[in-house]
């Protein structure tokens, strides 16, 4: 079964990341599938935009763990990182504007993908938290694309705290667009809206947009890939997923 559906109706494109058994985890066959559907995307001189969404009640949950049975956790680890900066930089450089379509939770890696969209519109069963550092990690690479759309103040506290919060305060925060009761009629207003423009004038009007996002991922991606995967495969992340899946306090060392 394909983990990536795709469908076209007028300039509207839809990948909808459609494997619910595993919370849209990003496993390497999603992502490429993703880079498929993006790929098909920007073959059909009919479209205009794209709409990331998402089936189930999780949009994503961030890395698929699950690919670590029977591989060198360092060597998965840095993959893991390099695919996930591919994909992020991939939403950035796409001169197809992509709307992200949210009704459900967000976590890890989700995070990073809602920051590559170009507008984002979150529902009421969405949920968002960073909770990188309670389990002996951070949102290193999701950083590329979070810290230019969120403020200063909320990073300090959403990156530090863990707390979770909802569609209204993702709003407030530059981390959405818009926060709404029907995310299928918001999605369509704005998909209509963009529908408008040249592919020409989207391309250029949307590269204004990331271009010092850019410019800050090329300078700092390897960086905090090299970081990503460091900080997986320490002790201390290591006791703080262990005591995540025993459902227990971790017991930090230092």
């Amino acid at each position: 079964m394909p983990l990536i559906t795709y469908a076209r109706d007028g300039a509207v494109a839809r990948l909808l990341l459609d494997s619910p058994h595993n919370r849209n985890a990003l496993s390497t066959a999603l992502i490429e599938e993703l880079h498929a559907g993006l790929d098909r995307a920007a073959a059909d001189p009919e479209v205009r935009v794209v709409v990331l969404g998402h089936t189930g009640g999780t949009f994503c949950a961030g890395a698929d763990l699950s690919e670590a049975a029977g591989r060198d956790p360092s060597e998965l680890a840095v993959d893991r990182a390099r695919e996930m900066t591919r994909l992020l930089r991939r939403l950035l450089e796409s001169p197809i504007p992509v709307i992200g379509a949210i009704d459900g939770h967000v976590r890890a890696g989700g995070f990073g993908l809602v920051g590559a969209c170009d507008i984002v519109v979150a529902g009421p069963a969405s949920t968002f938290a960073l909770t990188e550092a309670r389990i002996g990690v951070a949102p290193s690479i999701i950083s590329l694309t979070l810290l230019p759309k969120l403020t200063a103040r909320a990073a300090g506290r959403y990156f530090l705290t863990g707390e979770k919060f909802g569609a209204d305060v993702a709003a407030q925060i530059g981390l959405v667009t818009v926060a709404a009761d029907d995310v299928d009629a918001a999605v369509t207003d704005l998909a209509a809206a963009v529908a408008l423009g040249s592919p020409q004038g989207l391309a250029e009007s949307k590269a204004l947009t990331t271009a010092a996002i850019l410019a800050d991922f090329d300078r700092r991606a390897d960086e905090l890939t090299e970081r990503s995967a460091a900080l997986f495969v320490s002790d201390e992340a290591r006791e703080g997923m262990l005591a995540f899946l025993e459902k227990r306090p971790p017991r930090w060392a230092g």
